[in-house]
């Protein structure tokens, strides 16, 4: 690869990072107003059909975009071209034949599924979910096209524009729901269709670009096709790919399919057990949220890391992850406590009541765990690690399914709550044992400075619990004043936190030097007045 291929990259690796966060923001975001329009019901009912949609997009969007990507590079590193008879529709008759298979699995035994999720009121929407996965061979073919040939704005700008679309109908559905009293069960049907329109608008500008930029390559000579080839990178690379953007959305998975039995089982009717279930799903957009703060450093690390890199420069590899972690272990721990402590006060800002605070004060540790598991796997991934951190992830997957039919007959959404940081516990010391066994002169624990942890951590716990009581003896009578106390509480707890961070040593001036601002944070570290 030239010089002018890795900046183009390096450029498009940046853009499709950018993109990721909108567009997990966007993801986690809107489910808040959802919530508070359709209620703790309608939240379950959306949730309940979000797995399938997710899994749908993540194959879409990373699983068989990469394997593509990565046939593309090596078919034109190989002399070969990317023409219509020879890649083109052998790769789109192979994604169709999986992916039309999947449709008409989960089309036909939509039924089954609804019974076993608990609700069979959910057939019909598990029936138009399987819909989209029709459009994953359009959307994955051309995006895996454009990024093996360094054209990263395509997949960047269809993925954005797929998820304003989609968020745009779902928002704007669930104010017509309610205000005209419609069946709340169709708000599952329409997060479907949101979807399914959304992926039309991705197809719609990858084929404009596809116009465009015609990202086709003659072949230098003839050659029969490689159905082999293609079949098992699709399908093992593909998926595995896939697999590693699951982290969070398995942890769902488990939950749509075991929570509402196992909450019958603890006593509930089918539809208390709902209504629980939408009050456990409260905390999904807070943990993707604070996960997406605490491993964004990962998703900026993934595309510089390779073994080749590692073993020219170990070092500075070295001493590059182990930076990774050490900020993504600051921030997460820093959002989790805070998110923790104040978590009473955001439960009724966000949601309307205070239902299940404890339990979902629980369920908030997953942010800390999920984001140095995703730091960690991250890592991995990019130092080429691909199918053993898949695999972690599907014993993840095993052990939530597991603990929650064993714990949640017990304690209820507590016990989902723990399950859940059961799974991501072990997931996490998975992977950062394996990273330390591919890596053994990796020694992240020396870099984080536990004393000044300590002091920022409990500097910011005591600081939000004085102005806790302070509001106590002040009337807040409207989430708008609540949104204001709230806002205050978790900005200048942030700034206590990271002020303390710094003047306690928690980073290097190497280190500040790399951020946004460094001469601000480094003039804290020091001690200096910050107007010097």
């Amino acid at each position: 690869m030239d010089g002018n291929e890795t900046n183009k990259l390096v450029k498009g690796a940046l853009l499709l990072t950018l993109a990721g966060l909108i567009s997990k923001i966007l993801s986690a975001g809107y489910r808040i107003p959802l919530q508070n329009m359709t209620g703790d019901l309608g939240f379950y009912i959306y949730q309940q059909v979000y797995p399938i949609l997710g899994i749908t997009m993540v194959l879409a969007l990373y699983g068989f975009p990469s394997a593509i990507s990565k046939m593309t590079v090596e078919l034109k590193a190989d002399g070969k071209g990317l023409s219509f008879q020879q890649f083109y529709v052998p790769i789109f008759s192979i994604l169709i034949l999986v992916n039309g298979g999947v449709f008409l699995f989960l089309y036909l035994n939509a039924g089954s599924l609804a019974a076993w999720v608990g609700d069979a009121s959910l057939e019909s929407t598990y029936q138009y979910a399987s819909f989209a996965f029709l459009l994953i061979p359009f959307s994955a073919l051309l995006r895996g096209v454009f990024q093996g040939n360094y054209m990263m704005k395509p997949t960047a700008y269809s993925q954005v524009s797929e998820q304003l679309i989609r968020v745009s109908i779902i928002i704007a559905a669930a104010w017509i729901i309610t205000m005209q009293g419609k069946d709340i069960y169709i708000i599952g049907q329409v997060a479907v269709l949101a979807s399914v329109l959304g992926a039309v608008t991705a197809v719609i500008i990858l084929a404009v670009f596809f116009i465009k930029k015609k990202p086709t390559v003659m072949a230098k000579r003839n050659y029969l096709i490689p159905w082999t080839y293609y079949v098992r990178t699709l399908l093992i690379f593909g998926i595995i790919a896939s697999l590693n953007h699951m982290v969070l959305l398995v942890i769902q998975f488990s939950d749509t399919f075991t929570l509402i039995p196992s909450l019958m089982e603890y006593g509930l009717m089918q539809q208390d057990a709902m209504q629980a279930k939408g009050i456990f799903d409260r905390g999904q957009p807070l943990i993707q949220l604070g996960t997406v703060l605490g491993s964004s450093f990962a998703l900026a690390l993934v595309p510089t890391l390779s073994r080749r890199k590692l073993e020219l420069d170990p070092n500075a590899i070295y001493l590059y992850i182990e930076r990774a972690l050490t900020f993504s272990f600051y921030l997460a721990v820093g959002a989790t406590i805070g998110l923790i402590v104040i978590f009473p006060q955001v439960n009724v800002l966000l949601f309307q009541d205070d239902s299940g605070t404890v339990s979902l004060q629980v369920l908030v540790i997953a942010v800390l765990l999920s984001s140095i598991a995703i730091t960690a796997a991250s890592i991995l991934q990019g130092l080429g690690y691909i199918k053993r951190t898949a695999g972690f992830i599907v014993i993840a997957c095993f052990i939530k399914w597991t603990a929650n039919q064993m714990l949640v007959p017990i304690w209820g959404i507590t016990g989902g709550a723990i399950a859940t940081v059961i799974s991501l516990l072990i997931l996490c010391v998975i992977v950062l044992v394996e990273l330390k066994r591919k890596l053994p002169r990796l020694d992240y624990k020396r870099q984080i400075k536990w004393q000044a942890l300590m002091i920022a951590s409990g500097g910011m716990v005591i600081y939000l619990y004085i102005i806790q009581y302070a509001t106590t003896y002040v009337t807040i009578s409207s989430r708008l004043e609540l949104l204001v106390y709230v806002m205050f509480a978790v900005i200048t707890g942030a700034f206590i936190y990271i002020f303390l961070l710094l003047r306690f040593k928690a980073y290097t001036e190497v280190e500040l030097s790399m951020l946004p601002f460094a001469g601000f944070f480094i003039r804290i570290h020091k001690g200096r007045n910050i107007h010097d």
